[in-house]
């Protein structure tokens, strides 16, 4: 090859690969069937991703209900078939009776201090004797 030709022939090499490199990075167009899909993929991504995220919430707020309530069943005094314990988003909300003011605050300290436990709603009553 001629040297006066080999910056010309490397110029036209140089200038064909751009132009490649150009007509792949092309995006479809908004309306072609490869576009609709990639959207339809994203959107089936999202949705997974939520339903998963909400299966995690209700295992988590599971796990919390029977803590508390093992650690409701392990204490003197508090009778767990008279205490319901329900979790919503890491909130132990606190239903039914107990014998005094003193066995109430204590099923509130125990479901508080349970790993997980964002906050404790009380709804216990004290009965009347």
């Amino acid at each position: 090859m001629n040297i006066t030709n080999r910056p010309s022939t490397l110029l036209v090499a140089l200038a064909a690969g751009a132009l490649l490199m150009v007509g792949c990075d092309q995006r479809a167009p908004a309306g072609s069937t490869t576009a609709k899909m990639d959207r339809t993929a994203d959107k089936i991504e999202n949705k997974v991703s939520n339903a998963a995220d909400k299966t995690a919430t209700v295992t988590e707020d599971a796990a919390i209900t029977a803590k508390v309530k093992a650690a409701i069943l392990a204490e003197p005094g508090l009778k767990t078939l008279q205490i319901n314990v329900e979790t919503n988003g890491a909130t132990v909300t606190l239903s039914g009776t107990v014998d005094n003011a003193d066995l109430r605050e204590r099923a509130k300290q125990i479901a508080s201090s349970t790993s997980g436990v964002k906050g404790v709603v009380d709804q216990l009553t004290v009965k009347m004797s």
